[in-house]
């Protein structure tokens, strides 16, 4: 089992963005420090929701003050971005630090950020798909054409190739069913999310389906990783745990819902009737509901090894996604469930999964 964390940017408590720039960059850059295996910044924009806007950027800084640690993207959101400009910022940062770059990519999710940089959110599974195809050809080809609805380019050399071979490992963000088998299809890493409505307790069927489209494609399941972001906070007693997570928690499940659905009328999202049913749905989630899910884990060391060890069991996660930065949690809060991760947790569950392979694709 490998262990990451994922990081929002997010800013409840009205602390300057100075101020939350430099404990994300503590966090993340101590992060190694802690023995954790990979990090993750997410691309958002125009929200307190979070406003990590350019993971590349945020990334390029951390590579300098870190040695060994992966550094992953959760995710870029390909259809708000030049697919040919991601190519080239992540190849130079995989140079950079050494190759030590996981692009995760998505087709991204909120209203308002479409409608910030123009762009038509019903198209956005097919300007991912142009995205990936060219991200692919732009890394892997001395010169390439592309003839798509969105991207057209002739005789294109796009400068520098990444250090890892053929590229660096791809993941992709997978939200509803189809996008289970369709990352299959693409041959990338799975990044599933109980945050967002992947449920641990059925969803090895939703698995099983990607590894299955794996196979349809001539590929080996066991040479690829599945990924499972999961709000995580260890204290010394459960008491302690919720008292200081589950206000936190809470927080990002209102406020995501506040982002989830345009304005009714906006032709951006086809299916209205859903989107606001999801935000009503989250806007009167309660806490035990969140737990039941396998969305959080939070307790004693004791209570979340072994609960790490239930998910795996469950779907077979093999790279866990711990989100524990999260509605304005107290800094030195955040690196005291860290270092339990890391002395307590990690240690139990490390074993879980060992016959996977070591690096994915």
């Amino acid at each position: 089992m490998k262990f990451g964390q994922l990081h929002l940017f997010e800013n409840p408590m009205g602390r300057s963005e100075k101020q939350i720039v430099d404990e994300q960059f503590d966090i993340m850059a101590r992060a190694e420090e802690f023995g954790f295996d990979s990090i993750w910044p997410a691309e958002h924009h125009f929200s307190e929701y979070g406003y990590c806007a350019s993971p590349a950027v945020t990334l390029a800084a951390l590579a300098s003050r870190t040695q060994n640690i992966r550094l992953g993207t959760g995710i870029v959101v390909l259809p708000l971005n030049h697919p040919v400009r991601v190519a080239e910022d992540f190849a130079i940062l995989d140079l950079l630090s050494g190759g030590r770059v996981d692009l995760g990519v998505g087709r991204g999710y909120q209203p308002h950020e479409f409608a910030g940089y123009g762009v038509d959110q019903t198209r956005s599974r097919d300007i991912f798909h142009e995205s990936v195809e060219i991200i692919q050809k732009a890394w892997t080809n001395e010169k390439f054409d592309y003839d798509g609805e969105f991207y057209k380019f002739q005789n294109l050399s796009v400068r520098p190739k990444p250090l890892q071979q053929p590229h660096p490992p791809i993941w992709m963000a997978s939200l509803s069913p189809t996008t289970f088998q369709l990352c299959g299809q693409y041959g990338f890493n799975l990044m599933c999310a109980p945050v967002f409505g992947f449920d641990v307790n059925q969803g090895a069927a939703q698995i099983e389906e990607y590894r299955q489209a794996l196979r349809e494609h001539d590929r080996d399941p066991d040479d690829y990783e599945v990924a499972g972001l999961i709000m995580t906070y260890v204290a010394e007693t459960k008491e302690q745990a919720l008292a200081d997570f589950q206000d936190a928690v809470m927080w990002y499940f209102h406020t995501f819902a506040k982002y989830i659905a345009p304005p009714k009328g906006q032709p951006a999202i086809k299916s209205y009737e859903m989107y606001t049913a999801a935000r009503d749905w989250l806007q009167t989630l309660e806490w035990d509901a969140v737990v039941e899910s396998g969305a959080v884990v939070c307790g004693t060391p004791d209570e979340v090894a072994d609960r790490i060890a239930e998910i795996h069991e469950l779907c077979g996660i093999t790279h866990y996604l711990a989100w524990t930065r999260i509605g304005g949690l107290a800094h030195k809060k955040v690196l005291r469930s860290m270092e339990l991760m890391r002395d307590k947790v990690m240690p139990q569950v490390r074993h879980l999964g060992e016959g996977a392979a070591a690096v994915a694709r």
